[in-house]
């Protein structure tokens, strides 16, 4: 079964002018390729896969699979009922997928139990594994920790990307053992690590993915004085990331990064100037804090590897 392990990246979906902008994605898909980020997530929240129709989604998936390397991916699927996602899951099984990040359904706001029954339903049909989306600020309703932990004994059911800012129920999963548990939102990613996570899908690793790889690296490694000297520079930006609604100042990190498109599809908005600014203010001070301690800092970061 994959492991889930390490620093993925759920990836934005470029435009121009309301079209996907493959070069543009291609040229992002490189960059992180060789970052050691330890895969890519396709069509989840950030890549703004409620604007995209299914066919968009699977050319988005597949110029991603032709420029990924190798790296393993990740495929959202957000639907209300478990036969519309066993559907869908039927219909991707052409593609080569290290699993599927799965919310709980959204709107109808259903108990625990049609959470549980949403899920084996799933499972009992998937040939991929499948990652749990914990993400209650958008679905409605949280996998309470009794629900996610009688789920975890479905051998499809392997991971959790969390998004509850509940710590405790953070280390109930840890400690049960049974799912790997992924840190979700961005600036609870390092004490979701240390709690003993076994890594992120993280928005903010589109800027600077290898001091997020080193952090993940460090903590792996016990060693947290380093890390959290690290997180200190980095934490700054899993915030300002978030002062606007994702991923418009993502998007406009990546404006400044790699020259992509500053374009969001309605109704999502491009972060406003102000924002905009923070961001790069924000992405110049990290800049300016390495350069002279850069070699000495990866030369110690890749002998954790």
């Amino acid at each position: 079964m994959q492991d889930f392990s390490g620093i993925w990246v759920p990836l934005v979906t470029p435009f121009t002018d309301g079209a996907i902008d493959h070069d543009g994605l291609r040229r992002l898909v490189g960059m992180l390729a060789t970052s050691g980020v330890a895969g890519l997530v396709v069509c989840g929240t950030t890549g703004e896969a409620a604007a995209l129709d299914e066919s968009e989604q699977a050319t988005v998936l597949r110029t991603v699979l032709d420029e990924c390397r190798g790296l393993p991916v990740i495929f959202g699927v957000s639907e209300v009922t478990p036969g519309s996602v066993a559907a869908r899951l039927a219909r991707l099984a052409e593609f080569s997928l290290a699993g599927f990040l799965i919310p709980p359904p959204y709107y109808v706001k259903p108990s625990q139990q049609g959470i549980e029954d949403f899920y084996l339903a799933i499972a009992d049909t998937a040939e991929t594994a499948l990652v749990l989306y914990d993400i209650p600020a958008r679905t409605g309703v949280r996998i309470e920790t009794a629900t996610m932990l009688s789920l975890a004994a479905h051998p499809k059911i392997v991971a959790v990307k969390d998004c509850s800012g509940d710590l405790d129920h953070a280390q109930a999963i840890v400690n049960d053992g049974r799912l790997q548990l992924l840190a979700g939102d961005d600036h609870r990613m390092f004490a979701t690590m240390c709690q003993g996570g076994v890594g992120a899908i993280t928005a903010s690793a589109h800027v600077r993915p290898e001091l997020f790889v080193a952090l993940h690296r460090h903590i792996r490694a016990n060693d947290l004085h380093a890390a959290a000297n690290l997180w200190r520079s980095l934490w700054p930006l899993t915030k300002v990331l978030f002062d606007e609604p994702s991923p418009g100042p993502v998007k406009a990190a990546l404006a400044h990064r790699l020259g992509l498109r500053d374009e969001l599809r309605a109704p999502m908005s491009r972060a406003s100037s102000a924002c905009a600014r923070r961001v790069v203010d924000t992405i110049l001070g990290i800049d300016a804090g390495w350069p002279q301690k850069a070699t000495q800092f990866f030369a110690a970061a890749a002998s954790l590897t």
